[in-house]
Formats: structure tokens, sequence, C-alpha cells
């Protein structure tokens, strides 16, 4: 069992460290206001996984997953949110070098943990993520689900300890991105990948 445990934790260790919407959200949410607020999204980020899990285990995730009509829905609504943060940065970058040069710039709009926990639940992906996967990773020894639950919460620990220190690496760097040549630049690029997981996750199937 211990040996089937480290290799599935080393198999969604990989699947972390793998850039997507949830990395593209932190970086815009951190470097706007801070590393508190972008911990927080973190927070949102890591209860949403802890939904989805708990979905996933008591057999809800696999019908959202096998019903076309509930995954269309699901992944449109959660590429539009993706959609929104994306123009909402692109919009942000059109500030005049004046006001990007002040201290005194507005944070992005609505609660950070929130924000955090609406994209991730709003991603039907994950669903099919631990539906696919999770059962040919439980470790043998325990039931199916207390082996997935299991795997859920170490993804969980995964995802919260990677994009945490990911982070406080950005804090450390904020007096670059603070820059507004930068500063536009950067808002521009998560602005473009945000509308472009949108499109993705619009065109997925289950």
């Amino acid at each position: 069992m211990f040996v089937q445990l480290l290799a599935a934790t080393g198999v969604l260790a990989v699947l972390t460290l793998v850039p997507g919407p949830d990395m593209a959200v932190v970086t815009k949410r951190a470097i706007a206001s801070g590393w508190r607020d972008g911990l927080r999204t973190v927070g949102g980020i890591t209860a949403g996984l802890l939904v989805w899990g708990t979905l996933t285990v008591v057999g809800l995730a696999a019908l959202l997953a096998a019903s076309a009509t509930a995954y269309t829905v699901v992944k449109l609504v959660g590429a539009a949110y993706l959609g929104f943060l994306g123009v909402q940065a692109l919009w942000q970058s059109r500030r005049g070098p004046a006001v990007a040069a002040t201290r005194d710039i507005p944070s992005p709009v609505g609660n950070p943990w929130r924000t955090g926990l609406v994209s991730n639940v709003l991603n039907p992906k994950i669903a099919v993520f631990y539906t696919g996967l999770l059962p040919a990773l439980a470790p043998s020894g325990v039931s199916p689900r207390l082996g997935m639950a299991l795997l859920v919460l170490v993804h969980a620990a995964l995802t919260l300890s990677w994009l945490g220190s990911y982070v406080m690496v950005l804090a450390r760097a904020r007096s670059l991105f603070e820059k507004p040549p930068v500063r536009r630049a950067l808002d521009r690029v998560t602005g473009v990948v945000l509308i472009g997981f949108g499109i993705k996750v619009a065109a997925s199937q289950p």
C-alpha cells in the first residue's frame, strides 16, 4: 500500500506542477493585491478541489462526467468566468502611465478566496480527472472510497504547497512587477492566458 501511495503521489505531483487556469488566477491576484490575497486565492482553489473530491467519493462527479448536458452547462459557465477574469486583466492593462505609476491601484474585484473557489468548482475537467484517474491510482488494502479520499487530500496538500510557494516567490519579485511597463505587460499576458483557458474549457469534451 505504501509503495502504491508513493507512486500515486508522484503522479499527482507531476500533474499539479503543470501550469493551468489555477496558476493564472493566482498570478493575477498575487501581483495585483499582494501575497495575502494570493494565499487566500490558493485557499479557495484548494477548497474547490476538496469539493470535487467529495463529489467524486460519493459518486456525483461521475454523474456529471457522464451527463453531456450537465457537463456542458458547467463548462460554459466556467469558461465564461475565466473569460471575465481575462477581460478584467486586459482592461486593467489599459490604465495610463500616470495611473500605473501610483500605488493606489484598485485591486481586482471580488473576494480572493471566492475567486479561487469559483474558478475551480466551475472547471468540469477536474471531475473528469478525478473520476477517471483516482480509481486507478487508489492504493489497495483499503476500500475504494477511502483510497480515493486519501488521494484527494494528497492532491489538495500538493496544490496548497505548490501554489502557496509560488505566491511567496511572486511576492519577493513584486517590486519588479509593480513597474508600470511590466505591470501592463503582465496584465495583458495574464488576460490572454485566462481567455485562452476559457476557450479551452469551452471546447473540452468529457
